[in-house]
């Protein structure tokens, strides 16, 4: 049994405000990337009445050995009503920023990029306050698709690289690299007013140095907002960890992203790609796109 060290272990949340949170999600039929990837900031997020919303799943139609979510090659065909279940969530949990995520949908020709145009317009049509962040999948390398999502200006577009180019095989098999690079770069040219963000996870062998190339590439992406966390086998079947990064590791790796030009990097072993994404709307009031 692989033992955690101190600094990834978690404060016990309150389950009253958790279960408030599960209750609306099960009332409405929805899926949440906290439970079906079993992250480990789930009661945090919950009890702060977050969620990432996981829509066209639960089922993926790919089996990336880290990943704790199911896989289907031939999924369900998407709800209909998902979008308005999903904008009803948003109204009664009262949230200020959202972030809408998805398995891969390789089944479907646009990767389900419509539906998630009709997510962003029914929470728009509901809570016009709320800032929508959209963490896409790589759609298959469908750049008509990526631009469909984008013309409904979402305020930010999250795509992750997940880990560096020499462990993709392994880790990642049905993905690339460059295509994940140039997404990020054909959203910055498809949208310069939508933020742009992307994450790694390390302590799968991958180096020092390797990690500082990916973050290089994704600034000559022109790439926004930065995420970087420990990696944690969701069970005995998945991809085993090889290293526990240190703190001060993650700090280095901040510091650095800073000095290459990312306008924010969130690099801790706990962090995950939608932790704390609320904490963009002061980041857009620091760092004002310039309007279309």
């Amino acid at each position: 049994m692989v033992v955690k060290p101190e600094w990834l272990r978690v404060k016990a949340p309150q389950w009253e405000r958790v279960g408030n949170v599960k209750g609306i999600l099960r009332d409405l039929g929805l899926n949440t990337v906290c439970e079906e990837a079993s992250c480990p900031n789930i009661g945090e997020c919950f009890n702060a009445g977050t969620a990432t919303f996981l829509i066209m799943g639960p089922a993926c139609t790919r089996a990336c050995p880290y990943c704790d979510i199911d896989f289907e090659k031939k999924p369900k065909a998407l709800d209909p009503t998902e979008p308005t279940r999903l904008a009803e969530a948003v109204c009664r949990m009262n949230l200020n920023h959202v972030v809408i995520t998805s398995v891969n949908r390789d089944d479907l020709s646009d990767g389900g990029a419509f539906q998630f145009v009709r997510c962003i317009e029914s929470v728009r049509a509901v809570s016009p306050h709320t800032t929508i962040e959209v963490l896409i999948p790589d759609l298959c390398g469908n750049w008509e698709a990526l631009a469909t999502i984008l013309q409904a200006k979402p305020e930010v577009l999250n795509h992750n690289t997940e880990t560096v180019p020499r462990l993709y095989r392994r880790t990642r098999p049905q993905g690339d690299y460059q295509r994940s690079l140039d997404l990020l770069r054909r959203a910055r040219e498809l949208a310069p007013a939508v933020y742009t963000k992307s994450g790694i996870m390390v302590g799968l062998g991958e180096t020092d140095a390797e990690v500082r190339e990916v973050m290089q590439d994704l600034r000559a992406a022109d790439c926004d907002i930065l995420t970087i966390g420990q990696y944690l086998q969701p069970s005995a079947k998945h991809l085993g960890i090889q290293e526990f990064i240190t703190p001060e590791q993650f700090d280095a790796w901040r510091q650095f992203g800073e000095a290459l030009g990312f306008l924010q990097v969130v690099s801790s072993p706990l962090t995950r790609s939608s932790y704390h994404a609320e904490q963009v709307r002061a980041l857009m009031q620091e760092y004002p796109k310039p309007q279309s």
